[in-house]
């Protein structure tokens, strides 16, 4: 049976609806990342948490591991009340609210704690809201760390380092533009196509957080991870708002605890995943290098210049952040 088919199909018979027996509701929650994963034991976290505080009332079913579709696709389901709740990334979130632009932008946070400071002040929350009008009402951030150079031959102490080094990115245009300003040579590519590309040459390096750098295997094949975490683009959880008006207040504040507490507990998840991969690396002979990073966000300020041509409405966003 097609799998499209069959996701119709289960819709219409409402299996993906807020299920209520008696006085109790369950509320779908899908997305697509493995159970080992750090973000999905914080979903464990809230599911636990909702729980608790609803005494039974309110409880989450996961479907993990992609098992109801794609990000995309679950998002859809998402906006017409279909399943109920989803992990997406912020870059996701940019499609439909253009603020979410601006944790795209590099070296925004000068560390974690700042980063945190802004997601869960009243400059974060206000753009969790801004998703109503698409359907699509965040509860919380999530920790999806910090994004870093790694290199297979030359080690980057300095942003002078990158200097026609080719380098593998997303196809997005901000993490070009980065690359390139400065002075790497920004190299798109599908990611996984990136290990052969990397033991062949075809690039020099490329760039992402310990977890992804450890799963991906391409500690084996790079000897240097440069810690400059130049990007730092959250998760977001997100809850349909077909689904949300359904809550009664009470429920809804549950909701809206049981998040909180979640966040706080992944953050700890995703520190120790970090401690893990980091040690893997080191053991197997990676060279981790912590550099000035105030050498490569002054390099690459015209990323950020360009950015306010482009979203003028924005700037006051990013000055918040920067001053905050």
């Amino acid at each position: 049976m097609n799998y499209k088919f069959l996701l119709v199909l289960l819709l219409s018979l409402g299996l993906f609806s807020c299920n209520k027996t008696s006085d109790k509701k369950v509320l779908y929650l899908a997305h697509s990342l493995p159970q080992t994963h750090p973000v999905h034991k914080g979903i464990v976290e809230f599911q636990k948490a909702l729980a608790k505080k609803s005494g039974g009332a309110l409880t989450i079913k996961i479907f993990p591991d992609g098992q109801l579709g794609s990000e995309r696709e679950v998002v859809e389901l998402l906006q017409i009340g279909s399943v109920a709740i989803t992990k997406v990334s912020a870059a996701t979130m940019s499609n439909f609210v253009p603020d979410y632009h601006v944790f795209g932008i590099p070296y925004l946070f000068r560390d974690k704690a700042h980063q945190f400071e802004i997601l869960e002040g009243p400059v974060g929350k206000s753009i969790l809201e801004k998703g109503e009008k698409f359907w699509l009402r965040g509860l919380c951030y999530y920790d999806a760390g910090s994004r870093s150079f790694y290199t297979s031959n030359k080690a980057v102490r300095t942003p002078e380092d990158l200097k026609g080094l080719k380098i593998r990115v997303m196809n997005n245009q901000m993490a070009i533009n980065m690359v390139n300003s400065l002075g790497g040579a920004a190299t798109p590519m599908a990611y996984g196509e990136l290990y052969t590309a990397i033991q062949q040459g075809v690039v020099d390096g490329a760039e992402n957080n310990p977890p992804s750098f450890v799963s991906s295997n391409h500690y084996e094949i790079s000897k240097y991870y440069t810690l400059d975490e130049h990007s730092a683009v959250p998760d977001v959880l997100l809850i349909g708002t077909k689904q949300w008006e359904k809550l009664s207040d009470q429920e809804k504040s549950w909701v809206q605890e049981a998040a909180d507490e979640s966040a706080q507990a992944q953050k700890q998840f995703w520190k120790e995943s970090v401690e893990e991969c980091m040690k893997i690396a080191t053991d197997a002979g990676v060279e981790v290098i912590i550099p000035e990073k105030s050498l490569f966000a002054e390099k690459s300020k015209s990323v950020l210049e360009d950015f306010q041509k482009e979203y003028p409405e924005l700037a006051d966003i990013v000055n918040k952040i920067k001053s905050n």
